[in-house]
């Protein structure tokens, strides 16, 4: 989940496809973890359609120093 939020940072928007491509797993596993960050109270949004995608809003980032197990 942490390397989902910091590819949306990165790139700023992604389809569930592309970033199961990148991180060599599932479709299923990238939507289950997306609806686990927005369980957590990340700031994500999805825009359907040609062009869209996940990204975080505003461009909001995500300080990860503060994450424990």
């Amino acid at each position: 989940m942490v390397a989902i939020v910091l590819l949306l940072q990165a790139r700023r928007q992604m389809t569930a496809p592309e970033l199961a491509e990148e991180l060599e797993v599932s479709e299923r596993t990238i939507r289950r973890d997306l609806d686990s960050l927005l369980l957590a109270g990340v700031p994500l949004y999805s825009q359907r359609g040609r062009g869209g995608g996940w990204a975080l809003l505003d461009g909001h980032r995500i300080n990860l120093s503060g994450l424990t197990s």
